[in-house]
């Protein structure tokens, strides 16, 4: 697998041995002649942080190198949208996060943060959200700053499907797309095996692709983008307008952005004719951008993902009538389209795997600077 032979592969081994990073677990059984010797990582040897936000909220939980979580995952309300203290506030959710986990900070290997706008990952700029005063400094270095620690930042929907990629639907696939249906529709594109960020790293904006005639103003500047029809923003903001106060319905209105919409896909699941209308009429318009994508790029799988697939099984069907509707048969055919299995946590799963990427990069950074 490693493409490597024994004996590198065993130096190797003592050295991580010797570093403590793994040690030996036994023998495992024998299929003839010697058993061999097994390992694993010693977990509490090292921790990632991720972060996962959206335009709303902010989810954060510490993982041991078995990816196991050291404490439950932490969601904090975070209004991205015109709010200058963002970027400040995002370093105390962490530092706080990482006091309450209670492990030494000389052990975090890294922290990977998954956020929504138009991220640059070369130049670690967040062009569309966390703003930083510094005209001097990026983002992603102004945080290594204040948190002490490596950090790395990229798109939310990359992280989710780098999340794919590493451990989901995709893991053996070569060319897929990841949408991640949330507050808006965002993509994550893995092409020949590895994430695709286009020429500028702004390549997925999936969620802007005009698909309406609406006057409806995108908070991109432009008219008829997919997010303004269909995200679960729209779908909420539709319930207060049009349903709330109906008394035949299931839908809870008390609460916020998030607990409204989880009940409008609880109340769907449970039958709520309402309730499926509305998610029924997302899934469609996301199933005709969709059509427009496997023109375009001829994938071999879609992956929906993000808050917004709870009610999976509903969106399929509108989903596929879209497509079925919109798409030339001959490049449908070839194209599966899969609710992921990640959870809704997939795009946290994603910012610990891009530390990990960067791991040997960071520990690099850390001789040169004496650390």
């Amino acid at each position: 697998m490693l493409g490597k032979s024994i004996p590198v592969i065993a130096k190797v081994i003592d050295q991580l041995c010797e570093a403590g990073l793994v040690i030996e677990t036994g023998y495992a059984p024998s299929s003839g002649g010697r058993r061999p010797q097994t390992y694993s990582l010693k977990a509490d040897k090292m921790y990632t942080v991720s972060v996962a936000m959206d335009q709303l909220f902010t989810k954060v939980v510490i993982t041991d190198l078995r990816q196991k979580e050291v404490a439950p995952v932490e969601t904090f309300a975070l209004t991205l949208v015109e709010n200058k203290n963002t970027t400040q506030k995002l370093v105390e959710i962490i530092n706080s996060a990482i006091r309450r986990a209670g492990i030494d900070r000389g052990l975090i290997s890294g922290i990977g943060i998954g956020m929504p706008g138009f991220v640059n990952t070369t130049h670690g700029i967040n062009y569309t959200y966390l703003p930083v005063e510094d005209d001097n400094t990026n983002l992603r270095l102004h945080l290594q700053h204040m948190l002490d620690l490596p950090v790395e930042i990229d798109n939310d929907s990359s992280m989710i499907a780098l999340a794919e990629l590493r451990c989901g639907l995709a893991k053996e696939i070569k060319d897929a797309m990841v949408v991640n249906i949330g507050w808006g529709i965002g993509l994550g594109m893995i092409i020949k095996g590895e994430i695709f960020r286009g020429f500028a790293g702004y390549a997925g904006e999936l969620s802007h692709i005009p698909i309406t005639d609406s006057d409806i103003l995108c908070e991109c500047g432009k008219r008829g983008c997919l997010e303004t029809e269909a995200t679960l923003r729209v779908i909420v903001d539709k319930a207060i307008k049009e349903i709330k106060g109906k008394k035949t319905s299931r839908i809870n209105f008390e609460g916020n952005y998030e607990q409204i919409s989880e009940s409008i896909m609880t109340a769907a699941n449970q039958g709520d004719p309402d309730a499926i209308d509305l998610l029924s009429d997302m899934a469609y318009k996301i199933g005709k951008a969709l059509a427009i994508l496997i023109h375009i790029v001829n994938p071999e799988l879609i992956v929906l993902s993000g808050r917004g697939i709870q009610s999976g099984r509903l969106l399929m069907a509108p989903i596929e009538q879209a497509l079925n509707r919109f798409c030339i048969p001959r490049l449908r055919e070839h194209t599966k389209v899969k609710t992921s299995m990640l959870g809704p946590d997939a795009s946290l799963k994603g910012a610990a795997a891009l530390v990990i990427d960067h791991l040997q990069y960071n520990n690099s950074n850390k001789k040169n600077a004496g650390g």
